[in-house]
């Protein structure tokens, strides 16, 4: 079968919601994988006395989906109910928040608790440890703070004022400080890959790299450490976070993303929307892995603009009337391919195009119209799905 499918699958799971402030939007798409091992929590106020703090995460499995799903369904209680967490939450007076250095042992020992957990219950199950794992990337909203939760390789970032104020870092095998714990706990580096397999030197389960005698869970060959970074909320100028695993990133920088989200927002405040156009955006440039993707807006976010609107609309139906053209002068020649027009359009400078997005984010517009004036065609147009 294969690690890939013919044709990719387009169809989507969708989320939304709101409270403490926020709005959220989800998507997630199984794309050209041949199985979905993706996984995701979104949770707008919190057990344990936590009611206005909010928490939303990312989970991108490998080797199977088992760890995900577990961590999707369990990982934030392992956070909320662990001695250091709690402690944290019940040491100050009522109306503080806990100190920022105690929700951030808390969060680790979440981590460390649920990994170690998941261990012991594979191998009472399978009488060994199970193959799966998973990276994380979270945040954790309190009315102060944003705590921004990563490990391994899926990424979240922070949009202030306009432009990417914060975003988290990949633990790539290479990384100086994770290439020297590898060949600390006797592994080595090769093909950017722990010993020369695994693409991610932080993660969750991946008990087959967390094996090595007399080293301590966080100096294993993949560390279940994440790395927790405490941002101060700005309510006057914090717009969204976006949290991705790297079938989002391996196609769309940090900017570019942002900037594309935000020109979303100016057209839709339909928050499922924006996140289906990004996972089918990134189809488009070419990303072969799963794909999911959170969107928290805080009350400072971009608000649609009916210029945007207009610009939008107008848009689409310059992109309609193009593909008409280039149909029609094909002539006796018979109706050229969907790639021959999407190349087509690609050669030229076409104006207003969505920043970060350009044509690829247009692909559903213009194969609505090419199949519309093609409605017997039978060929299989996602074949060639990059169109940069």
């Amino acid at each position: 079968m294969g690690a890939f499918l013919d044709k990719p699958k387009m169809e989507k799971h969708n989320a939304h919601g709101e409270g403490n402030g926020l709005r959220y939007g989800l998507s997630s798409m199984q794309g050209w994988r041949v199985e979905m091992e993706d996984a995701h929590t979104a949770v707008i106020g919190l057990p344990h006395g936590l009611n206005l703090w909010s928490f939303f995460a990312v989970y991108d499995g490998h080797a199977g989906s088992q760890v995900a799903r577990y961590c999707c369904e369990h990982l934030l209680e392992h956070i909320t109910s662990n001695p250091d967490f709690q402690g944290a939450a019940a040491a100050p007076p009522t109306g503080e928040e806990p100190s920022v250095e105690c929700v951030k042992t808390g969060i680790r020992t979440g981590f460390l608790q649920i990994d170690e957990h998941m261990r012991q219950i594979s191998e009472k199950k399978h009488g060994g440890a199970d193959r799966s794992g998973s990276t994380a990337v979270g945040v954790l909203i309190s009315p102060h703070h944003v705590y921004f939760i990563n490990c391994g390789d899926s990424r979240g970032l922070l949009s202030r004022g306009g432009q990417v104020h914060f975003f988290t870092q990949d633990h790539k095998p290479s990384n100086p400080l994770e290439k020297e714990r590898i060949q600390n706990a006797g592994g080595s580096v090769m093909i950017q890959r722990v010993n020369g397999s695994l693409a991610v030197s932080r993660a969750l389960g991946d008990f087959d790299y967390k094996c090595v005698h007399g080293k301590g869970p966080t100096e294993q060959l993949v560390s279940p450490e994440p790395e927790v970074y405490a941002i101060e909320r700005s309510e006057a100028e914090d717009e969204f976070i976006v949290l991705a695993c790297d079938g989002i990133w391996d196609v769309m920088a940090n900017e570019e993303l942002c900037d594309f989200v935000r020109s979303r927002l100016e057209v839709t405040d339909d928050l499922e929307r924006v996140c289906n156009e990004i996972v089918d955006t990134c189809l488009y440039k070419g990303s072969r892995d799963n794909m999911s993707v959170v969107l928290v807006c805080f009350v400072g976010a971009p608000k649609v603009s009916p210029e945007a609107v207009k610009r939008e609309a107008e848009l689409d139906k310059y992109l309609e009337s193009r593909v008409e053209e280039i149909i029609k002068k094909q002539g006796d020649e018979g109706v050229p391919d969907l790639v021959h027009v999407m190349r087509t359009l690609a050669s030229e400078s076409i104006p207003n195009l969505p920043p970060g997005g350009e044509l690829a984010s247009k692909r559903s517009v213009i194969e609505a119209v090419y199949n519309k004036l093609n409605p017997y065609r039978s060929e299989d147009t996602s074949s060639d799905m990059n169109c940069q």
